[in-house]
């Protein structure tokens, strides 16, 4: 059983780690697509935070509010709400800029570069906290 929850709890990890790999190629192209670079920074923590709560049986909840999962997983692990205010930074970027805002046609169709370096990071401390609370047999090889 051991076996299979590592397993399981890898392939949520190795999909975290391509949206962090995605959102880094995306946002370095000749014409930078910071749009959908900036998805997958939110997609990336939202990934591994469920690893987390994946591994420790927990509920896995359908949702893209990565607050909401990290206040689920400081349940488990005291030391996520540290990083509340990273996900409330990356929840909204699920829907943010993957869609025309009908409500205000002027708003912005892109993210600046800045915005989806503050996102990276903020996805990479997640995920680099993930790694390091999880053993290490469940990281991606």
């Amino acid at each position: 059983m051991a076996d299979e929850l590592h397993i399981s709890t890898q392939a949520w990890l190795a999909k975290a780690r391509s949206d962090l790999r995605s959102a880094a190629i995306l946002s370095t192209a000749e014409s930078p697509l910071y749009d959908t670079a900036i998805y997958h920074c939110q997609q990336a923590a939202e990934k591994a935070v469920k690893a987390f709560l994946h591994f420790h049986g927990a509920h896995v909840q359908r949702t893209h509010h990565v607050t909401r999962l990290v206040e689920a997983a400081a349940v488990i692990e005291t030391t996520f709400s540290s990083f509340v205010d990273d996900a409330d930074l990356l929840s909204p970027l699920a829907t943010a800029f993957r869609y025309p805002d009908e409500s205000d046609w002027n708003a912005p169709l892109q993210p600046s570069e800045e915005e989806h370096e503050e996102a990276h990071a903020a996805a990479r401390r997640i995920y680099d906290f993930v790694l390091s609370v999880l053993p290490p047999e469940t990281h991606p090889v």
